[in-house]
């Protein structure tokens, strides 16, 4: 087709009139008697005639419809089939949609769900506003990278579960077909190494717990919190599992708490061994009059606040976290007794690491857990300058 025969930007604008306009490379533009235009091409594919097309004259420009045949009429030559990839290239999700993929598959095996609510808010505030629109085949280690580092040192933590979870995301894609790797994992040697040390939870002296508690006491909280406060400190609990406490887990006979396993950190039911002050901090908790909670929030059936007690004890003048108090007891035993350390370990819930040592070690050491609490409560309610020495074989 000679030179002068093909579009100009101005023939197209020009083109009003139904009929075919025809530029180069089967390129064409369809003015239909309805007005809409669109650009079309005709290519012979696999040896039979096919019309292609590339999108409407108000939106593709005449650079871009030249481009897209060109790319077509190459595809062509070469054996293949335009079309093929325009549907295979149409069915790959841009990595906004992948998002909301990956949650619907993992939504199911996610117990907790701030979990989704997490994984969503972390992807769309950092990383969408680079890559959402890509799709997920087209993502470069350079396009993640650009996502990371505005805030992989100010942010260092919630940048890192951006890469964990933007991992996720390209894993997703890999076992999809979408894509033959993972980006992330060129990153580990070009992120810069962080220096900042993870901060611990504030916690005070076990020896300043006692005046604390007594301090809680002597407050004008809700009987409801000072109760629940004092309860956490007897029995070394996360502030979640004394705040959620209901009576069908509390057994007076036996003097036992036993929380489900749907309640623990670590999935596992836990029994703790209840000392007589902590029996009688429970006995003052049935007066409240709740039917189903121990501890009882400010609004009827449901539980107090997580930052309740929290605010509480930083109101009072006290540097310390609420899950710091279980530092002081670990601290206390590790110092002012000779507790063996799985049975320290068992009183405070956590999972043994060792794999072989947990397969063989099911006990749950209740009863020398008993002695433990027992001493603890001791501990508290003599002076600060007594100290326990106790020994469990």
């Amino acid at each position: 087709m000679a030179q002068s025969a093909r579009l100009s930007a101005a023939k197209v604008r020009q083109a009003l009139a139904a009929g075919k306009y025809y530029d180069g490379n089967g390129l064409f533009l369809r003015v239909e008697p309805t007005g809409s235009r669109r650009w079309v091409q005709r290519l012979t594919i696999h040896g039979k005639q096919r019309e292609i097309g590339l999108g409407g004259a108000d939106l593709v420009t005449l650079a871009e419809a030249r481009d897209a045949a060109q790319q077509n009429k190459r595809i062509a030559r070469a054996g293949g089939d335009p079309l093929a990839e325009k549907r295979k290239n149409a069915a790959i999700p841009s990595f906004a949609d992948a998002i909301n993929r990956v949650i619907e598959l993992h939504e199911p095996t996610w117990t907790n769900p701030k979990h989704a609510a997490q994984f969503r808010s972390t992807l769309e505030s950092y990383a969408c506003p680079k890559l959402g629109n890509l799709p997920v085949s087209e993502i470069a280690a350079s396009d993640i990278l650009s996502a990371l580092q505005p805030i992989w040192t100010s942010k260092h933590e919630t940048a890192r579960r951006l890469k964990q979870r933007i991992g996720t995301v390209m894993k997703w894609a890999v076992a999809q077909g979408y894509r033959n790797d993972d980006p992330t994992a060129a990153l580990t040697q070009v992120l810069p190494k962080t220096t900042k040390k993870p901060e611990h939870r504030k916690s005070i002296s076990y020896a300043e717990v006692a005046d604390c508690v007594a301090a809680v006491k002597q407050s004008d909280a809700m009987e409801s919190t000072k109760l629940a406060f004092e309860f956490l400190v007897l029995t070394a609990s996360r502030s979640g599992e004394v705040r959620g406490a209901t009576w069908t887990e509390i057994d007076f006979e036996k003097a036992v708490w036993i929380i489900p396993g749907a309640r623990m950190k670590m999935k596992a039911e836990h029994r703790v061994p209840l000392s007589a002050q902590a029996l009688v901090i429970l006995l003052k908790a049935k007066a409240l009059g709740d039917p189903n909670l121990v501890f009882p929030g400010s609004r009827d059936g449901r539980p107090m606040s997580d930052m309740t007690m929290s605010k509480l004890i930083k109101e009072l003048g006290f540097e310390a976290d609420i899950h710091g108090f279980r530092t002081s007891f670990r601290v206390w035993v590790q110092e002012q007794t000779n507790t063996p350390f799985e049975v320290a370990e068992k009183a405070l819930a956590h999972k043994t690491s060792n794999k072989v040592v947990a397969a063989y070690a099911r006990s749950d050491l209740f009863e020398k857990r008993r002695q433990l609490m027992d001493a603890w409560s001791s501990y508290l309610n003599e002076s600060s300058n007594n100290l326990v020495r106790l020994v469990i074989g």
